[in-house]
C-alpha cells in the first residue's frame, strides 16, 4: 500500500469497533411509536462512535411530527411513497428516491399527505436523536406496527413529555415550519 506523504495522517483502525449488521424487520430491532410514526432504530450514536445515527422510518398517511427545528443535520432518504416537506415555509412533494437534506437549525416538517405508506431513511449528524426518541416514543412489535392510539390525557403528557425533553436534545418544537 502506498502512502501520500503531503496529506495529513489519519488515525490508526480502533479494533474495538465492530462492523455493523442492522436489519429494520430483524426481531431484535428496536422499533418505537412516535407522533402516529413508526421509527426503526438501525445504527445509534453507540454503533458509530457518535458522529451520526440511522433510523427506518415508517409513516402511516396523515402523520408525521409537527414543526421543529433542530441544532444537527437531517437527511431523509425516500424508498416508498411521497411527502409533503415544509422547509422554512416552503412546501413541496418530495417522491420515492428523491433525498432530501435539512441543515441544522432550519425549520422544518413533515407530513403524509398520501393514501399510502412511506417508508424512510433518516440520517442525523451527529447522533442524539435516536436517544430523544428512545426517551419519548412507545416500543412496538414491528417496523410497521402503528403506535397505540392515545386518549386526551395520554396526548396531553406526551407533549408535556416532549416539551420537557426537547431543549434536552437539541430540539425545539415551533407553532410553524417558518
Amino acid at each position: 500500500m502506498s502512502t501520500i506523504s503531503n496529506t495529513a495522517a489519519i488515525p490508526a483502525d480502533d479494533p474495538r469497533r465492530n462492523l455493523m449488521v442492522a436489519n429494520p424487520d430483524n426481531s431484535d430491532a428496536l422499533h418505537l411509536g412516535v407522533v402516529g410514526d413508526t421509527y426503526t432504530i438501525l445504527l445509534s450514536g453507540t454503533d458509530t462512535a457518535g458522529r451520526f445515527t440511522l433510523i427506518d422510518m415508517h409513516v402511516p398517511p396523515e402523520s408525521g411530527p409537527p414543526p421543529h427545528r433542530h441544532d444537527f443535520e437531517e437527511t431523509f432518504i425516500l424508498l416508498d411513497g411521497e411527502l409533503q416537506a415544509t422547509f422554512r415555509g416552503e412546501k413541496r412533494i418530495v417522491r420515492a428516491g428523491e433525498t432530501i437534506h435539512i441543515p441544522a437549525n432550519a425549520p422544518h416538517q413533515f407530513h403524509n399527505a398520501s393514501s399510502k405508506p412511506v417508508r424512510m431513511l433518516c440520517i442525523c449528524s451527529p447522533a442524539g436523536q435516536e436517544e430523544f426518541f428512545k426517551q419519548l416514543g412507545t416500543p412496538v412489535a414491528t417496523r410497521t406496527t402503528p403506535p397505540p392510539k392515545p386518549d386526551a390525557a395520554q396526548q396531553a403528557a406526551f407533549i408535556k413529555k416532549a416539551i420537557e425533553l426537547a431543549p434536552k436534545y437539541r430540539t425545539e418544537l415551533l407553532k410553524e415550519a417558518k
